[in-house]
C-alpha cells in the first residue's frame, strides 16, 4: 500500500474514535430505574423460547448447523463455535439477569455475619 492510503486509514480511524469520545463525553447521564415493568411480559416470553423448547430446537440446529459444515470443511472449529453458539444461546438470559439484575439477594446474610465479626478489643 502506498503511503498516502495509510494516512487516509490512520485519519479515518482517529476520526471514528474522536468521534466516538465526544460522543461518550456530551452524552446525557442515565440511570438504570426499577420501573419498566411493562416490559416483563415481553422478557419472560423471551426467556421462555430461549430456554424452552423453541431454544432447544434453534440451539440442536446451530451445532447440527456447525458440524455439517466441520464436516465439509475437514475441521471441527465451526462445531466448536455452533456448539458455544448454543450454549451462549440457552444462557444468556441467565448471563443478562445476573449482569443487568444485580441485586442483594444475601444482604441479610452478609450483614448479620458482619455484626458477628470482631476486632478483638472487646466492646
Amino acid at each position: 500500500m502506498n503511503a498516502s492510503l495509510m494516512q487516509r486509514k490512520e485519519m479515518l480511524v482517529f476520526m471514528a474514535f474522536a468521534l466516538g469520545f465526544a460522543a461518550l463525553l456530551l452524552s446525557p447521564t442515565a440511570f438504570a430505574g426499577a420501573g419498566g415493568t411493562e416490559f416483563d411480559e415481553v422478557w419472560i416470553t423471551l426467556e421462555d423460547w430461549t430456554q424452552g423448547t423453541l431454544g432447544r430446537i434453534i440451539t440442536l440446529s446451530i451445532i447440527v448447523v456447525g458440524a455439517v459444515i466441520g464436516v465439509v470443511r475437514q475441521s471441527l472449529m465451526t462445531f466448536a463455535v455452533g456448539f458455544a453458539m448454543g450454549m451462549g444461546l440457552y444462557n444468556a438470559p441467565t448471563i443478562i439477569d445476573s449482569i443487568v439484575g444485580a441485586t442483594l439477594t444475601n444482604a441479610a446474610t452478609v450483614i448479620n455475619t458482619g455484626a458477628v465479626i470482631t476486632n478483638g478489643l472487646g466492646m
